[in-house]
């Protein structure tokens, strides 16, 4: 159990740190460039495992037109709007809207499943945290537009990722596939997307820098997605889905940590947003416990959240 809680610590910390890694490679290279490297790393542990587990079989690639949208959606899509965003914000800024997931899961499963039922607790809990939104944009500051840019490719992934877990739910759970099939099937489509859309062009000025390339090839590819998906599969198997959700709770407080060590300036309105957008996640978590069974409740939230 303790080894559980070990990991549950250790996947919201890596989610937490991938913001400062987006912000060094966007320094040097593009968002596009640094996704590649990204999926590429993070691609590449998954498909030995996948290999060695023997969980990949040719009866899939009937499915290839599912795998083929999750990996818009949860990975090509997904990944681009956040490194976007977080090329034109702080990563403390961009780390904490990436607490909205949750909201915007809960927001698309009820316009497009209309499973949950919104309660006035719920309805309160999205409204805290678009109030938190709103904050973080701080429309105060001469930036403006630049700073409203990241916001909105901030929710953009953010949105995306939302739409993977319905589309995931309706069409790709039925099936029954093992996750660690799933995450190989997207993460080698979506690399596979981003090798036609890559501009390569100056990629190399990564390699210029020690501390950003580390951060995109370790940070971003083999932790960050490759480690990210094997840590959250094994708290899945040993705490269960509602659980291994805590982990969206840590890295929004992670990244906001790593901003103020790296210099960034953590001010009390990112403080209140952070504030505001985690009281409202946990108050549509906690909304929804009341409508639905928790085994229902398990079930689907491991459903919603298996391609982050």
């Amino acid at each position: 159990m303790l080894r559980a809680y070990a990991a549950l610590a250790a996947l919201g910390i890596i989610w937490g740190s991938n913001f400062i890694f987006m912000k060094w490679a966007t320094a040097l290279i593009s968002p596009t460039q640094t996704v590649f490297l990204r999926v590429l790393f993070g691609f590449l542990p998954l498909a030995l495992v996948a290999w060695w587990a023997k969980v990949l079989t040719r009866d899939q690639l009937r499915h290839l037109p599912y795998f083929a949208v999750m990996s818009v959606l949860a990975t090509t899509f997904y990944y681009y709007g956040f490194v976007a965003g977080t090329a034109r914000l702080p990563s403390s800024i961009a780390g904490l809207l990436s607490g909205s997931i949750p909201i915007f899961t809960f927001i698309c499963a009820f316009l497009f499943l209309r499973q949950d039922r919104p309660t006035a607790q719920m309805a309160t809990g999205v409204a805290l945290g678009f109030i938190g939104i709103a904050l973080s944009a701080r429309p105060w500051e001469g930036s403006y537009g630049v700073v409203l840019a990241g916001v909105f490719w901030m929710l953009a992934g953010t949105l995306s990722l939302g739409v993977s877990f319905v589309y995931a739910q309706r069409f790709l759970s039925p099936l029954k596939l093992p996750p660690l099939a799933l995450a190989t099937w997207q993460t080698g489509l979506a690399l596979l997307t981003l090798l036609i859309l890559t501009d390569f062009d100056g990629m190399a000025a990564i390699t210029t820098e020690s501390r950003a390339l580390l951060g995109a090839v370790v940070g971003l590819g083999m932790l960050g997605t490759g480690g990210a998906f094997f840590c959250y599969y094994f708290i899945i198997e040993k705490l269960g889905s509602v659980q291994a959700s805590g982990a969206t709770y840590i890295a929004p407080v992670v990244a906001v940590i790593i901003g103020a060590v790296v210099g960034e300036e953590i001010t009390g309105a990112v403080i209140l947003a952070l504030a505001l957008i985690l009281v409202g996640v946990v108050l549509i978590q906690t909304g929804r416990k009341r409508s639905i069974t928790p085994s229902r409740f398990g079930d689907r939230l491991k459903n919603r959240l298996s391609s982050r």
